[in-house]
């Protein structure tokens, strides 16, 4: 019985890192569909500001990972990270789609669940559209290019 729950206490500080993270987006105006319009008619830096940090953080976090490839992870794998090449059409023009989306409905889609939890009905609109997404793309792959 008690290993029916292991996954549920193995994953839970994902979980609570998760809650903890929804929670500081809400409290820094992230998800705040105001802000990301400030944002998008140049009226304020608050959102570039927690953007450039974001990029800070993740450059940091990747310096760090990728200083321990070979070495084993906690699980005991060996840390690997794939190169990937550039791509001169797939990374703009996936860029593109998303700041349209992003852009016309008013919502990032990194706060999705927060705003959720806050009652949000378009956000569980943008979740169920983004499912939808990530299904059609798993349909179309073959057919795109890689």
């Amino acid at each position: 019985m008690a290993e029916k729950f292991l996954p549920l206490i193995r994953f839970s500080p994902y979980l609570l890192l998760g809650i903890l993270f929804g929670f500081a987006l809400i409290k820094s105006e992230a998800a705040s569909w105001y802000r990301i319009q400030e944002m998008f008619y140049f009226q304020s830096f608050h959102m570039y500001g927690i953007i450039i940090s974001a990029i800070s953080t993740a450059t940091l976090s990747l310096f760090v990972v990728r200083r321990m490839v070979g070495r084993p992870s906690l699980e005991g794998e060996v840390i690997n990270i794939p190169v990937k090449k550039p791509g001169r059409v797939n990374y703009p023009l996936g860029g593109f789609i998303f700041g349209l989306g992003w852009g016309t409905i008013g919502l990032c889609p990194g706060p999705i669940f927060a705003l959720i939890g806050t009652g949000s009905i378009p956000a569980l609109i943008l979740l169920v559209s983004a499912l939808h997404g990530t299904w059609l793309f798993g349909v179309l792959r073959d057919r795109l290019p890689q």
